[in-house]
């Protein structure tokens, strides 16, 4: 009868270490994955230079921006103007493009450089994939992006409310549904696309690339958002009000998201955050100096650059505190060095072993 007890105890406890092991492996609690996948095999730094590079360089910057120089080469030739337009090649309304084609035109671009960078990945990486670079698993944890697009939305909400009843006379209400509804399905369909392309390719792909270089938390967190801020300087409203002012408040969202990302283990909620950013200011407010010249509902005569410092900076810390209760993220993680995961230790020591082996 001891035995049969004993063998009772043994099964049990067998029983619910599968159990444990199961919810714990579902829900991630033990360990994470995110950062942790740029420490793989074949994750040589160099690598992701050269992804990014081409991403950029030549998918967007080259290949994507074909068809736009394509249109407009055709309008000046139509419309009998001089090549020396396209040295404003921005400027759609001057050349006699529709800013809905303009910006459909732009959006293209960026959908480009999202197919060559998930190329380049899946051929220089040994088949990654997107939801690889999202997390380091793979699936994408789809409520955490609507949850980051609906807080963050919010947020963008509130404030451009209070400027409203602040001083209504700076906006002027100029909606026209037979351009603001191409608008919609522009904004709705590839505004995603060009902002997943920017965090895949930044606080995803290049963060599990800097994991893999320094091993720190803290680096991770401060160079992709710097590199991102800076990426956003020849915006034509940094050049309208100046560098040292408009700088500060995309350095400081690139390190909220890029913050939300570590603490979360993953880049959904900021994948949420930054299209819906993008999608409410293409559809409801517009101004002379944006980088998005909409038919949108609203245009912003003056922009109060820093009154948006002060707006961005007071918004991202409640986003951080908001989501912080709801996840319960632990902050200390940041001190954490980034290690590779203990299976994948056990893995290289068997195959290294296996190699020994092998020679005798």
């Amino acid at each position: 009868m001891g035995i049969e007890v004993w063998d009772f105890d043994i099964v049990s406890q067998l029983v619910l270490q599968f159990i444990l092991a199961i919810i714990l492996n579902k829900y991630n609690f033990m360990k994470t994955n995110f950062l942790e996948y740029g420490l793989r095999k074949d994750n040589q730094f160099w690598k992701y230079l050269i992804v990014m590079i081409l991403a950029w360089v030549v998918g967007a910057g080259l290949l994507g921006f074909v068809p736009l120089l394509v249109v407009a080469l055709v309008q000046v030739s139509q419309s009998g103007g001089d090549l020396s337009q396209l040295a404003d090649v921005f400027n759609f309304e001057a050349m006699g493009i529709s800013l809905n084609l303009g910006l459909f035109l732009i959006m293209l671009s960026f959908v480009v450089g999202l197919l060559v960078f998930l190329g380049l990945i899946w051929l220089i990486h040994n088949r990654r994939t997107y939801k690889e670079t999202i997390n380091g698993t793979k699936q994408v944890r789809w409520n955490r992006v609507w949850v980051g697009a609906f807080t963050w939305g919010i947020f963008m909400a509130i404030s451009q409310l209070l400027s409203f009843l602040g001083n209504p006379s700076n906006f002027v209400f100029q909606f026209d549904i037979v351009k603001f509804f191409p608008l919609l399905i522009i904004s709705l369909l590839f505004i995603p696309l060009q902002t997943s392309f920017e965090e895949l390719t930044f606080r995803g792909y290049l963060a599990q690339g800097f994991a893999g270089l320094t091993k720190s938390r803290w680096v991770v967190f401060l160079l992709p958002s710097i590199i991102f801020g800076l990426m956003h300087a020849g915006n034509p409203e940094v050049v309208e009000h100046g560098f040292w002012i408009m700088m500060p408040s995309y350095i400081i969202v690139g390190l909220v998201w890029g913050l939300v990302s570590i603490l979360d283990d993953g880049i959904e909620l900021a994948l949420g955050a930054h299209a819906i950013n993008n999608v409410f200011l293409s559809l409801f407010f517009t101004n002379s100096s944006s980088a998005l010249q909409t038919y949108a509902v609203f245009e912003i005569l003056k922009v109060d650059p820093v009154r948006t410092l002060i707006a961005v900076t007071f918004y991202s810390i409640i986003f951080v505190y908001i989501l912080h209760l709801r996840y319960k993220w632990d902050f200390s993680i940041l001190n954490k060095r980034i290690e590779k995961p203990e299976e994948e230790i056990v893995a290289t020591e068997n195959e290294q072993n296996n190699t020994i082996s092998s020679q005798f």
